[in-house]
């Protein structure tokens, strides 16, 4: 019979403990509401509002302390079992599992499935379930010394009619530690086996310390309302609400520890308001609070391990939405106080811009507004540019901002709405790492216009307001001012916020960068271009009109960049130049240093391989031409076919012109001659440089000449002539004078041919025209019409105008050129930069007058 009940119990005990614990709940919310119908909630609001931000700023910092040797036990746990945890991983795992254990116990299920999977690394399932157990037989302990010491105070301070129905509680809560200890020395079996004494003082210790700092801290909050009263008598009441509460399974013992605390504390003569006000603060800050810290923890540990599964891409989303929003909110903000300080009468009858108001910063005075506004859009363009430096001026700033707002206008929604900003800065950092911000002039018209706009408005409300005007005509109302001494203060605020936000400016773009003008190291141009050749537009080098950066590996220069530095861009000439099997790797350093710095590397003139490995680092193309190749294999000049061409050839040698190539070092004398040649030539015009030779002796040291004179030995026309890949020669400055031939520039290349022919050249490159192919065209995007007719009116092909008409004769291969422009950039305004790179006068440095900035590479 008793075996059949004790089946019946076992089968059954899931529903008896639900029933019980509903019993309970039913009684616990019938006293409460009981005992609330009496309560004057109006004095409890009093309680609350009464106490100061010092009084809840160290209940909030005491709370947090007060839980910290729950996590003792998580540092006993890890004993026994195999896995190793640093400190701060079992800290962590330790505030989760214990502030969440404290709210929603569940009889420790909870906390105990928490614990088996932040610890089950090399640990079996049996191993699991021993350690907790551990653990959870000792969580117990120091509430049952403190059983013992409670009934000590009761009776030894005649309290006994007071707790007269209680002390069975206490009894047989002061029962379990004794007989837990003596189970754990005399009962020898697997379960105990590891449970040395110094463990199980580790966890004794620990509980004393929990039950300790949890009933300390209930009493400080009575000290810090300033409460008199009995607070030994309080404690052992602490302690028998605290048993009373596990009894009835409810987590937290919320509802039965409560109930016990206001008729005990009632009997002190505190009254039901301030025990009410009491026990709210212990729960918020003892149980809820720190259990929302252990809820975000618990996020961010469970985000990191999906963020890592899913390769960091929930990670970086979060930061990219942080960013965009926290820019969005700066800039508005900054937007909004400028129009509040401008025409506040309008801002305030406008509801629309009334609740967004409410959403903004607050500042007393006006001067103040003024200035904190332009400070805000100082940093949200540093934010936007997503500059390193700007992250601690912003935390500050809005720091400041906050609690200058709520000091004034404090609000539940507005503190959780600032807490949300705060929290979008924090998830903002990682993505602010750039070394400063490069101040573009885009960017420069965007201030000036808010700035002058603010200032401009501000000034028209002034006259307005003046009594010479506003006596004799109608201002609108909205847009009259406080006071005109107001006014006053308010344009000297516009002023010094002006200067701040130059300063702001100032701060965010200084600092060295690795793209500045260096000196002409010839010795490092010359090894790579020695070992690897020129590629299509290295010969340009040597120009030394452009910047250059170098890639290094294995100790060796290997590749270099040729650019042009215009505001944030760098605008690239043709592919890199060194060895192919570097290029990849060179391009990922540069654009990842020029990204750092702030910068937007533009690819100008470059083929459709590089092009496409361009394309996977996120850049958008635009075909702007096509390069014309004389294959050198099919020329030749027999046959009908090429009849105009040898009596072109014929008519100048009998006309007494003869044709030289040479080779460097050329005279001061022909140098002076191609001078004058070239002048003419120009005809006042100026020299292109960047993508185009010019005239520079040094430049034309490095390649071959091809001259004309006439019978007298005159010089009529020079053409140089420039290596570029392996196999492939081209003439790049062609130049002549106005009684020269007709069809010099004709004779001149076939000359070329044949010579190049003769020393082995596979192709010679006859140039890009700004062709394209008309499917293409149809297909583009208005930006890139626009783009594509800015760069065909504002590009002059002056080097080959005499060529133009011979292309399609000799032109063997097409291959199309393209510019190559990140996906975000604005190719319209980008290509106007690029004409004034192209269109602009050669540049002539004086190398010696550079500082050799350091290497970056």
């Amino acid at each position: 019979m008793i075996e059949r009940f004790k089946n019946l119990v076992e089968k059954r005990l899931k529903f008896i403990k639900l029933l019980f614990v509903f019993s309970v709940l039913i009684f616990v919310v019938y006293e409460i509401g009981r005992i609330f119908k009496h309560i004057d909630w109006g004095k409890v609001q009093e309680g609350l509002e009464n106490q100061s931000m010092i009084t809840i700023a160290v209940m909030f910092f005491v709370g947090l302390i007060a839980v910290l040797p729950m996590i003792a036990y998580d540092f006993t746990v890890v004993k026994f079992l195999p896995g190793k945890y640093s400190v701060p991983y079992i800290f962590k795992s330790g505030w989760i599992v214990n502030t969440t254990t404290n709210v929603a116990g569940f009889g420790g299920v909870i906390g105990a499935t928490l614990r088996a999977n932040f610890y089950k690394k090399n640990a079996s399932a049996k191993q699991i379930v021993y350690a907790l157990s551990k653990i959870a037989l000792f969580v117990l302990a120091g509430l049952s010394i403190y059983c013992w010491i409670s009934l000590a105070l009761i009776y030894g301070r005649g309290m006994g009619k007071l707790f007269g129905s209680y002390w069975i509680w206490l009894v047989g809560g002061g029962v379990y530690f004794p007989v837990l200890f003596i189970a754990t020395k005399f009962k020898q079996n697997e379960f105990f086996a590891d449970l040395t004494l110094k463990r199980e003082l580790a966890l004794i210790i620990s509980s004393f310390f929990e039950w300790t700092f949890a009933g300390g801290f209930f009493l400080f909050i009575g000290l810090m309302m300033g409460i008199k009263t009995d607070f030994l008598t309080i404690l052992a009441m602490y302690i028998t609400g605290s048993v009373l509460g596990i009894v009835s399974m409810v987590p937290g013992g919320l509802g039965s520890f409560d109930v016990f605390m206001m008729y005990g504390m009632a009997t002190l003569g505190v009254s039901n308001e301030t025990s009410v006000v009491w026990i709210m603060f212990f729960r918020l800050f003892y149980y809820i609070i720190p259990f929302v810290i252990g809820v975000i923890l618990f996020v961010h540990e469970t985000g990191s391990n999906i963020n890592e599964k899913m390769n960091g891409i929930p990670k970086m989303a979060v930061q990219k939405v942080a960013h965009f929003v926290l820019t969005i909110f700066l800039y508005a903000s900054g937007i909004l106080m400028l129009l509040e300080a401008a025409v506040p009468r309008f801002a305030n009858s406008n509801e629309l811009l009334r609740k967004l108001y409410s959403y903004s910063f607050l500042f007393i005075s006006q001067v103040s507004d003024i200035i904190f506004a332009f400070m805000l859009l100082g940093l949200a363009r540093g934010i936007s540019a997503k500059v390193k430096r700007a992250y601690w001026p912003t935390l500050i700033v809005l720091a400041i901002g906050v609690i200058n707002t709520l000091l004034n206008r404090y609000s539940l929604s507005l503190v959780i709405f600032l807490g949300f900003v705060m929290i979008l800065v924090f998830l903002s950092k990682n993505e602010l790492y750039r070394k400063q911000m490069q101040y573009s002039i885009g960017k420069m018209v965007a201030d000036i216009a808010i700035f002058a706009g603010t200032f401009l408005l501000y000034t028209l409300v002034g006259i307005l307001n003046t009594p010479g005007f506003s006596n004799r005509h109608h201002v609108p109302e909205y847009l009259l001012f406080p006071a005109q001494k107001v006014w006053l203060s308010g344009f000297i605020g516009l002023m010094a916020a002006a200067l701040i936000l130059l300063l702001m400016l100032t701060y965010l773009s200084k600092g060295l960068t690795p793209f500045v003008p260096q000196v002409f190291d010839e010795r490092r141009i010359k090894q790579i271009i020695s070992r690897f050749g020129c590629g299509n537009a290295g010969h340009l080098v040597y120009l030394r009109d452009k910047s250059l950066y170098f890639f290094k590996s294995e100790g060796k220069d290997q590749v270099f960049f040729m650019y042009r530095r215009k505001q944030e861009k760098l605008f690239c000439i043709g592919e890199p130049v060194g060895n192919p099997k570097y290029f990849k790797e060179a391009l990922e350093d540069f654009l990842k240093t020029a990204d750092l710095y702030g910068f937007e590397p533009v690819f100008y003139d470059i083929d459709q391989d590089f092009t496409l490995l361009l394309h996977e680092y996120g850049y958008d193309f635009l075909q702007i031409g096509k390069k014309g190749l004389v294959d050198l294999e099919k020329f030749n000049l027999h046959g009908e076919k090429h009849h105009n061409q040898r009596a072109l050839i014929n008519r100048f040698a009998n006309d007494g012109y003869v044709l030289d190539f040479l080779k460097p070092p050329y005279s001061e004398e022909l140098l002076s001659e191609m001078r004058k040649v070239s002048d003419e030539w120009l005809s006042n015009r100026n020299e292109k440089g960047f993508s185009v030779g010019f005239f520079d002796e040094y430049y034309l040291d490095q390649g071959s000449l091809i001259t004309l004179r006439d019978s007298s030995g005159k010089l009529k026309a020079f053409s140089s002539i420039m290596p570029r890949k392996h196999g492939v020669v081209s003439s790049d400055l062609m130049r002549y004078v106005k009684d020269a031939p007709a069809q010099t520039m004709a004779r001149l290349s076939l000359f070329l041919f044949e010579n190049a022919k003769e020393a082995g050249y596979a192709y010679v490159d006859l140039g890009m025209a700004p062709t394209r192919d008309g499917a293409d065209f149809n297909r583009e995007f208005i930006t890139e019409k626009t783009a594509r007719y800015i760069y065909e009116y504002g590009y002059h092909f002056y080097s080959f105008q005499g060529l133009k008409a011979y292309k399609n004769k000799y032109v063997d291969i097409w291959k199309k050129s393209f510019i190559a422009y990140r996906k975000r950039s604005q190719i319209a305004f980008t290509m106007f930069q690029l004409m004034s790179v192209i269109n602009s006068k050669a540049i002539k440095h004086d190398y010696k007058g550079l500082v050799k900035p350091r290497i970056f590479n």
